[in-house]
Protein backbone atom coordinates (compact mmCIF):
# COMPACT_ATOMS: atom_id res chain seq x y z
CA UNK A 1 0.00 0.00 0.00
CA UNK A 2 1.16 3.52 -0.76
CA UNK A 3 0.83 6.22 1.91
CA UNK A 4 1.02 9.98 1.44
CA UNK A 5 3.00 11.77 4.19
CA UNK A 6 1.90 15.22 5.35
CA UNK A 7 3.92 17.97 7.04
CA UNK A 8 1.95 17.41 10.25
CA UNK A 9 3.32 13.86 10.48
CA UNK A 10 6.91 14.96 9.87
CA UNK A 11 6.68 17.65 12.55
CA UNK A 12 5.13 15.30 15.11
CA UNK A 13 7.80 12.72 14.38
CA UNK A 14 10.66 15.19 14.76
CA UNK A 15 9.44 17.09 17.83
CA UNK A 16 9.76 15.05 21.03
CA UNK A 17 7.51 17.62 22.78
CA UNK A 18 4.67 17.25 20.26
CA UNK A 19 1.58 15.55 21.72
CA UNK A 20 1.57 13.12 18.77
CA UNK A 21 5.31 12.35 18.84
CA UNK A 22 5.09 8.82 20.25
CA UNK A 23 2.40 7.66 17.83
CA UNK A 24 4.12 9.44 14.93
CA UNK A 25 7.41 7.68 15.72
CA UNK A 26 5.73 4.27 15.91
CA UNK A 27 3.76 4.91 12.72
CA UNK A 28 6.83 6.07 10.77
CA UNK A 29 8.76 2.96 11.84
CA UNK A 30 5.82 0.70 10.99
CA UNK A 31 5.52 2.22 7.52
CA UNK A 32 9.26 1.78 6.95
CA UNK A 33 9.20 -1.82 8.26
CA UNK A 34 6.30 -2.68 5.97
CA UNK A 35 8.24 -1.16 3.06
CA UNK A 36 5.32 1.08 2.26
CA UNK A 37 5.60 3.47 -0.66
CA UNK A 38 5.86 6.82 1.11
CA UNK A 39 4.82 9.69 -1.16
CA UNK A 40 4.79 13.44 -0.76
CA UNK A 41 5.03 16.36 -3.13
CA UNK A 42 7.52 19.19 -3.35
CA UNK A 43 5.03 21.58 -1.70
CA UNK A 44 5.05 19.38 1.42
CA UNK A 45 8.85 19.46 1.40
CA UNK A 46 8.97 23.25 1.08
CA UNK A 47 6.46 23.67 3.90
CA UNK A 48 8.23 21.10 6.09
CA UNK A 49 11.70 22.54 5.47
CA UNK A 50 10.49 26.04 6.28
CA UNK A 51 8.79 25.03 9.53
CA UNK A 52 11.67 22.82 10.70
CA UNK A 53 14.24 25.52 10.01
CA UNK A 54 12.17 28.18 11.77
CA UNK A 55 11.14 26.09 14.80
CA UNK A 56 14.08 23.74 15.38
CA UNK A 57 17.10 24.95 13.40
CA UNK A 58 19.51 23.58 10.86
CA UNK A 59 20.66 20.53 12.83
CA UNK A 60 17.13 19.10 12.85
CA UNK A 61 16.70 20.14 9.21
CA UNK A 62 19.82 18.17 8.26
CA UNK A 63 18.53 15.18 10.21
CA UNK A 64 15.25 15.34 8.32
CA UNK A 65 17.01 15.67 4.96
CA UNK A 66 19.43 12.81 5.65
CA UNK A 67 17.18 10.40 7.54
CA UNK A 68 13.65 10.91 6.22
CA UNK A 69 13.73 12.39 2.73
CA UNK A 70 15.65 9.45 1.18
CA UNK A 71 12.68 7.18 1.97
CA UNK A 72 10.20 9.38 0.09
CA UNK A 73 8.84 9.23 -3.41
CA UNK A 74 8.48 12.89 -4.32
CA UNK A 75 6.02 14.15 -6.88
CA UNK A 76 7.11 17.44 -8.45
CA UNK A 77 4.05 19.54 -9.15
CA UNK A 78 3.58 21.09 -12.57
CA UNK A 79 2.02 24.43 -13.44
CA UNK A 80 -1.23 22.56 -14.18
CA UNK A 81 -1.16 20.93 -10.72
CA UNK A 82 -0.44 24.30 -9.09
CA UNK A 83 -3.32 26.00 -10.91
CA UNK A 84 -5.66 23.15 -9.98
CA UNK A 85 -4.70 23.53 -6.31
CA UNK A 86 -5.32 27.30 -6.46
CA UNK A 87 -8.74 26.67 -8.00
CA UNK A 88 -9.52 24.20 -5.19
CA UNK A 89 -8.47 26.67 -2.47
CA UNK A 90 -10.58 29.45 -3.91
CA UNK A 91 -13.57 27.17 -4.52
CA UNK A 92 -13.44 25.84 -0.94
CA UNK A 93 -13.62 29.41 0.35
CA UNK A 94 -12.12 28.36 3.71
CA UNK A 95 -9.43 30.42 5.39
CA UNK A 96 -7.56 27.51 7.00
CA UNK A 97 -7.49 25.17 4.00
CA UNK A 98 -4.10 25.86 2.46
CA UNK A 99 -2.64 25.67 -1.02
CA UNK A 100 -0.36 22.89 0.25
CA UNK A 101 -3.40 20.96 1.53
CA UNK A 102 -5.18 21.24 -1.81
CA UNK A 103 -2.02 20.37 -3.76
CA UNK A 104 -1.68 17.29 -1.54
CA UNK A 105 -5.28 16.22 -2.13
CA UNK A 106 -4.62 16.55 -5.85
CA UNK A 107 -1.46 14.45 -5.65
CA UNK A 108 -3.31 11.73 -3.76
CA UNK A 109 -6.17 11.74 -6.26
CA UNK A 110 -3.85 11.59 -9.28
CA UNK A 111 -1.98 8.60 -7.86
CA UNK A 112 -5.03 6.87 -6.41
CA UNK A 113 -3.60 7.09 -2.88
CA UNK A 114 -6.23 6.62 -0.18
CA UNK A 115 -4.05 6.51 2.98
CA UNK A 116 -2.29 9.50 4.51
CA UNK A 117 0.07 9.71 7.49
CA UNK A 118 -1.14 12.99 8.96
CA UNK A 119 -2.46 14.79 12.00
CA UNK A 120 -4.29 17.39 9.91
CA UNK A 121 -8.08 16.91 10.02
CA UNK A 122 -8.52 18.23 6.47
CA UNK A 123 -7.51 14.87 5.00
CA UNK A 124 -10.31 13.00 6.81
CA UNK A 125 -12.75 15.75 5.76
CA UNK A 126 -11.79 15.00 2.16
CA UNK A 127 -12.52 11.29 2.64
CA UNK A 128 -8.95 9.98 2.89
CA UNK A 129 -7.97 7.22 5.33
CA UNK A 130 -5.82 8.86 8.00
CA UNK A 131 -2.98 6.82 9.51
CA UNK A 132 -2.64 6.32 12.44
Amino acid sequence: MTTFVDTSAFLAFLDADDENHAIASRTWQTLLDQEEGLVCNNYILVETFSLIQKRYGLTVLRTFQNNAVPFLIIEWLTLEHHESAITAVLAANRRHLSLVDCASFGTMQRFGIRAVFAFDPHFAEQGFEVVP
